[in-house]
């Protein structure tokens, strides 16, 4: 599958998600019909390395095809698209453990809860794994869960396990007001026996190197790699919204008034054009900061300048979404507040979506003017 035609599927399959959000939101998961509908499109393997069977594609294919699927459901488009990248993240295991993980053709899906919450103690042939994790999207569409815990065998370090979701309790926690699809539950295990090839140091993991043929995100970070993917969800949101108002403009009546139209009035004619034009520079700059990334990269490590300029440019496109959906709203008229009207779907999802730690625009601006200062970054800052 090449990328024109993987972001065509997820064109697609963006109707799809959008047929299933009220159900996905009501059960809090993707629902089955569009998971089913994502599995038979084959788009979960599109950044596995081409050598443990997968497609093989770029970064830029899997952030537009997210930001396509984000137009029919964002929470939807968020749960894929980490299925999608942890499983990249699992071909950075240890070769022993691509049996496990990729035998027989398989795609392997994971929920990956990123923070350090637990601890790996050194037993033989291997570490036993305690620990509570927040935030496992898409835990109940996995077969796997990558964990995040201390190390116990070196002075100070981390290291990435991952275990058969059965052998772990989830907790049913994910009762939100927005982004309710992802069923980010909680996850917890007691002194959990993980083979030594199934775990891999954490700094490996969030490196650059990758030993695997066929891995187009090879030289990539993980971190920024994981703020441009999670960003996506909020610019396809914000496209979808400004289509939605097109529409609305074109067809709205005013309230209280002997007929006149909303496509008639300046105002209206004005915040069109407005959200038009913020839309464009935010897909111009989030586009701009992934294809920087991919050519730099291709000639060596990004150094840290780059990467919180990924950061920042991540959480910024992340801002201007929200500023486009609100603004959208302000002109919108009250009925689109109606629990089924999409407009207040999306600007929920989008609300709850830049809780993120990523796109914490205090922290994230911190780091950057830090670092454009010349000053270095912290030892457990995220970039």
């Amino acid at each position: 599958m090449d990328a024109e035609t993987y972001v065509g599927r997820c064109r697609e399959l963006a109707g799809v998600l959008g047929e299933h959000a009220v159900e996905g939101e009501q059960e809090r998961r993707v629902a089955d019909g569009a998971m089913a509908a994502v599995e038979a499109a084959d788009v979960l393997r599109v950044i596995v390395p081409t050598a443990l069977g997968g497609h093989g594609l770029g970064l830029d294919a899997l952030c537009e095809g997210t930001r396509e699927l984000a137009q029919g459901c964002p929470a939807s488009a968020w749960t894929i698209s980490f299925l999608q990248l942890h499983a990249w993240m699992l071909s950075r295991f240890p070769a022993e453990a691509h049996g496990d993980l990729f035998g027989g053709g398989r795609v392997p899906t994971s929920a990956a809860p990123l923070a350090p919450t637990g601890s790996l103690a050194v037993v033989d042939g291997g570490f036993e794994v305690t620990g509570r994790w927040e935030w496992a999207t898409a835990v109940q569409h996995s077969d796997w869960c990558m964990v995040h815990g201390f190390d116990e065998s070196v002075e100070f370090g981390t290291r990435f396990a991952v275990l058969p979701v059965a052998d772990l309790t989830v907790e049913d926690v994910w009762h939100t007001s927005g982004m309710r699809a992802t069923g980010s539950n909680t996850v917890w295990a007691d002194r959990v026996f993980v083979p030594t090839e199934r775990t891999v140091p954490g700094d490996d993991l969030r490196g650059t190197a990758s030993g695997v043929e066929g891995d187009a995100l090879s030289g990539l970070p993980l971190l920024s790699v994981l703020a441009l993917v999670a960003s996506a969800p909020a610019v396809g949101a914000a496209q979808a919204a400004v289509g939605h108002f097109h529409d609305r403009v074109s067809e709205r009546v005013l309230a209280y008034t002997l007929g006149d139209r909303a496509a008639d009035q300046p105002m209206a004619q004005a915040r069109l054009a407005s959200v038009t034009s913020d839309l464009a520079s935010t897909l111009a700059g989030w586009r701009a900061i992934i294809d920087e990334l991919r050519t730099t990269a291709a000639a060596g490590p990004p150094d840290e300048q780059l990467r919180v300029r990924v950061r920042l440019a991540a959480a910024s496109a992340v801002r201007s979404a929200r500023r486009i959906i609100g603004d959208i709203g302000e002109g919108s008229g009250a009925s689109v507040y109606m629990s089924g009207h999409p407009l207040q779907r999306l600007q929920r999802d989008v609300e709850t979506l830049k809780g993120h730690v990523i796109f914490d625009w205090d922290r994230t601006t911190e780091l950057a003017g830090r670092v454009l200062l010349g000053q270095p970054l912290g030892p457990v800052d995220m970039a």
